[in-house]
């Protein structure tokens, strides 16, 4: 904080209480090693979604993948599910840099926890182990809007080079998020964006 945040003596700050709460803080030491302060309120936080929305994405190049790390666990994402698909061009796993990328996102939106990121070989892996799966696919015959039930979903998230046939095939539901061909990156924000939206 001394550094990154150039936080001072008598500056106030807010800290988030695991049990719930947001504390304000008023700083009493700062040096490079340590930050001491004075809890001068509390109040209670709860910004964990009711509803348990996790994104299965596809392994992106680094620059898309991040982005949906970052943004989907400042919008609300209970957990990442990495696959290797079909038309995947990125390969491998970063994991320690995945899980610091979601740590930094969520400290950054004041969440209570980090959401959980697991790779895993293929899609057929992502379904054995995901409840109620709905597959992002543009055109398909439902809205993603018009799936309020149930609370808990898992958002499929396809490559940059879209879905194989094969893979089509293993998804029971599908669904649409409007007329527009969106990158993978922005469907897995909208995407989870509506399904929150429709469960608050």
């Amino acid at each position: 904080m001394a550094r990154s945040l150039r936080a001072t003596v008598g500056e106030e700050i807010e800290v988030v209480d695991p049990a719930g709460f947001l504390l304000t803080v008023r700083l009493d030491s700062v040096s490079p090693e340590r930050v001491e302060g004075v809890v001068v309120t509390e109040r209670p936080h709860q910004p964990e979604p009711a509803a348990k929305i996790t994104i299965a994405v596809a392994n992106l190049p680094a620059s898309a993948l991040e982005l949906v790390l970052s943004r989907c666990t400042e919008a609300g994402a209970f957990a990442f599910r990495i696959f290797q698909a079909d038309r995947s061009i990125a390969r491998g796993s970063k994991a320690d840099r995945w899980r610091t990328i979601c740590r930094e996102a969520a400290m950054l939106a004041t969440r209570l926890r980090v959401p959980e990121v697991v790779s895993l070989p293929s899609l057929e892996d992502v379904l054995r182990v995901s409840d109620h799966p709905v597959m992002l696919v543009r055109g398909a015959p439902t809205r993603l809007a018009a799936i309020a039930a149930p609370s808990d979903l898992t958002l499929l998230v396809g490559p940059e080079g879209g879905w194989s046939d094969r893979e089509l095939e293993l998804a029971e539901v599908k669904a649409d998020l409007g007329p527009r061909n969106l990158r993978a990156d922005t469907a897995a924000l909208v995407g989870l964006s509506v399904a929150l939206a429709l469960r608050e």
